[in-house]
């Protein structure tokens, strides 16, 4: 493959970065690569804890995509043996530990969601419980000989839990450690993670140096904004767009971010040749609503496809624009004439509860057909003739039941 230029590459691989450890390192590796015509080798690590990707690890994995584009190796490590030890970083406590079979399997699926942006044929794909699993007791004390516990509580979240009294596990400095024998082991030249990962990436690099190995060069890229602003994204916050969502739910949540992050989501998530992208803040300013519009759809079109893209917006402007119901709900059937309002939303999923079921029909949120249904008590009569049933803004179902007898 030719590789572009020095200076093509460089503008590519530190654009949108937070930090670079060192740019004159990194400059010197891709001089290196052209001269050589090796490329070099990018490694990823993956922590399979939960395997449901948000748009928040796309931005690192459209980084690593970038260097894919430009003629490198990019390598993924799925964290299966560290995910069992629990990576605290950026929390106040560690996270909970995996079984091994858990790790594997949540590996599995976050790759074949990554193939949703990386080129999956020109990606390698490495489990590290390959290697670290195989080190006996007296090489883990061999490992732990190159870093001391002063150095360890340089990390944030180390040296806040210490301050505050609060319990911090021997294993739990084993995280970073182990992370760090995965760029030993692969000799990567060039490692990618977010900003919480600094401390991390920092003592690959420097476990590499101790084991006569060229450090890496570090490269962090942001935390993306979850799409109520303020926070990271993160399932647990309510706040994530999931690669899997539905494009129709895509496009929705896409709606629903600040006008402040109409930008930055541009700028991070989508390529950096995607269309509408020069200009942006001038399309922004002139007309704020349309250009998020056009964010919403780009995202979905990513990964899914432009038609799907443009389907969810039709059905947007129908459902929420409109207020109509969606034209293609399926109708399920129940073999009753009648059935309580509470026990139809449980059997419909559209609730996962009974109490936020009687909630949401004391908001009145809850419609059959054009009625609005405000007493928890309600029946639904049901027969052959279908009745849409609305839970919330976004929730159609479309029910019938037994043929009355006369």
């Amino acid at each position: 493959m030719q590789f572009a230029p020095l200076n093509e590459q460089l503008d590519i691989i530190v654009n949108n970065t937070v930090e670079v450890l060192s740019v004159d390192e990194l400059e010197k590796k891709v001089a290196r690569s052209l001269k050589t015509g090796k490329p070099l080798k990018v490694k990823l690590g993956a922590d399979p804890s939960r395997p449901d990707l948000h748009l928040g690890h796309s931005v690192v994995l459209r980084k690593l995509r970038e260097f894919q584009d430009l003629g490198h190796d990019a390598i993924l490590i799925i964290g299966d043996f560290t995910a069992m030890i629990g990576d605290p970083s950026g929390k106040s406590k560690t996270r909970p530990q995996l079984s091994a079979e858990e790790a594997r399997e949540n590996g599995r699926s976050y790759f074949e969601q990554a193939s949703k942006i990386l080129d999956a044929g020109r990606t390698t794909i490495c489990y590290n419980a390959d290697w670290l699993g195989r080190m006996s007791f007296a090489d883990v004390i061999r490992l732990s000989s190159h870093y001391t516990v002063a150095r360890m509580l340089e990390r944030d979240d180390f040296e806040k839990r210490y301050r505050s009294n609060e319990p911090i596990s021997i294993h739990e400095f084993l995280y970073p450690l182990a992370q760090g024998m995965d760029s030993v082991h692969l000799k990567n030249d060039v490692e990618l993670g977010g900003t919480d990962q600094k401390f991390n990436l920092l003592v690959g690099r420097d476990l590499q140096r101790e084991y006569g190995i060229e450090p890496q060069a570090c490269i962090t890229m942001p935390l993306l904004v979850g799409t109520s602003g303020g926070d990271k994204m993160s399932k647990s916050l309510g706040n994530a767009i999931c690669f899997n969502d539905p494009p129709e739910e895509m496009y929705g949540r896409m709606l629903s971010i600040p006008d402040t992050l109409i930008e930055t989501y541009w700028r991070l998530l989508l390529p950096q040749h995607a269309e509408g992208a020069t200009n942006i803040v001038e399309k922004i300013s002139a007309d704020p609503r349309e250009t998020k519009r056009a964010l919403a759809r780009e995202v979905v079109a990513q990964y899914y496809t432009g038609d799907a893209a443009v389907k969810a917006q039709e059905h947007f402007d129908r459902v929420i624009v409109q207020k109509q119901a969606p034209e293609d709900i399926q109708t399920t059937e129940f073999d009753v004439a009648s059935m309580p309002i509470v026990e139809l939303l449980m059997k419909l999923g559209a609730t996962p509860s009974k109490n936020e079921a009687r909630r949401m029909i004391q908001q009145g949120a809850v419609q059959a057909g054009e009625v609005r249904i405000n007493d928890v008590a309600a029946i639904i009569e049901l027969d052959e003739t279908p009745v849409v049933i609305k839970a919330g803004k976004r929730k159609f179902f479309k029910v019938a039941g037994r043929k009355k007898a006369f």
